[in-house]
């Protein structure tokens, strides 16, 4: 058993990514009966809806599952209150310190897992005292590092650095048991899987964004925005803007402006896939189908397996 799955007390030692607008009881409650951790993502969420969802998904498993709370969101800190009173015991942290949390969650005996795009933000979270680091790579969808580090190099540098001290969860990229495979090949104790849940039947997404990522290629995707929060999205009508506002030698108070408030929920939510934000990893290439996690899960599974089975020896 690995680490990971110790440590969360799982099957399996897959994660459901929390991301915003798309992953909500419904779906952690989900991945967590079909053997895995899922999480709720708190950084779409008010802080009476954050609770409502956890609330459901404590109804709708018995099994370990967690959240995530992106550190700069404004709702941070109510939804740590939350946390503390609702008994929720995983806490994934992002988009901020770890310094900030880490210390009060495990105060409270919750296990703190920290994301980090490199290996220096690694090191940092291990010397706050998290319980295990998931390291994305540039490939992953959505918010993004500014580093454009890829999970090939990422993820056995971060092992190197912290996995002799802490778990380590490889993620960005990570679309089938292949992936899977590769990840663990490189070191990791765990995967953290995105795009390929936020387009099953549980996920909140909506339909016309798991339709939209189903049809699109490996060239689909495009990191842009970086001087604002870099963001992996869709090329679409909002993207051709962000090209003709670089081209015009924008501000980063135009770029602010342009993207204005809302734009992920239009275009992941709302399924506005035009002049929203469809936000997905490069992965998406991949995904043709909109499966349910009971189906999808057994799936990864067999596919990391035939993955193990076909590796050849060198001699």
């Amino acid at each position: 058993m690995s680490r990971i799955a110790k440590l969360f007390k799982v099957k399996y030692p897959i994660i459901q990514a929390g991301m915003v607008w798309c992953s909500g009881w419904k779906l952690a409650s989900a991945v967590s009966n079909s053997g895995g951790l899922g999480l709720i993502g708190a950084g779409s969420m008010r802080p009476d809806v954050f609770r409502e969802h956890v609330q459901k998904c404590k109804k709708a498993t018995d099994n370990a599952f967690g959240v995530n709370v992106p550190l700069l969101f404004k709702y941070a800190e109510e939804h740590m209150q939350i946390i503390e009173e609702e008994g929720v015991p995983i806490v994934f942290t992002s988009a901020g310190n770890p310094s900030t949390w880490t210390s009060w969650l495990k105060a409270r005996g919750i296990i703190v897992v920290h994301v980090v795009p490199n290996v220096k933000l690694a090191k940092k979270c291990v010397e706050k005292g998290v319980d295990a680091i998931v390291c994305e790579g540039f490939e992953a969808g959505g918010h993004n590092g500014k580093d454009e580090i890829t999970s090939m190099a990422l993820i056995p540098q971060v092992v190197d650095a912290v996995g002799h001290q802490v778990p380590v969860i490889a993620a960005g990229g990570i679309g089938d048991g292949r992936a899977i495979a590769a990840a663990f090949a490189l070191g990791a104790d765990g995967v953290q899987i995105g795009s390929r849940f936020a387009v099953t039947l549980e996920s909140s997404a909506h339909a016309l964004y798991k339709k939209i990522v189903t049809e699109v290629d490996d060239s689909a995707t495009v990191l842009t925005l970086k001087e604002i929060v870099p963001v992996r999205l869709i090329k679409n009508a909002f993207y051709e803007q962000v090209q003709q506002a670089y081209a015009n030698k924008a501000s980063i108070q135009d770029l602010v402006e342009l993207l204005g408030n809302g734009r992920a929920r239009k275009g992941i939510f709302e399924g506005n896939t035009e002049d929203g934000e469809v936000e997905v990893g490069q992965v998406s290439g991949l995904i043709k189908d909109i499966p349910t996690v009971k189906a999808l899960m057994p799936r990864l599974i067999a596919e990391y397996n035939a993955a193990i089975a076909k590796l050849s020896s060198f001699d």
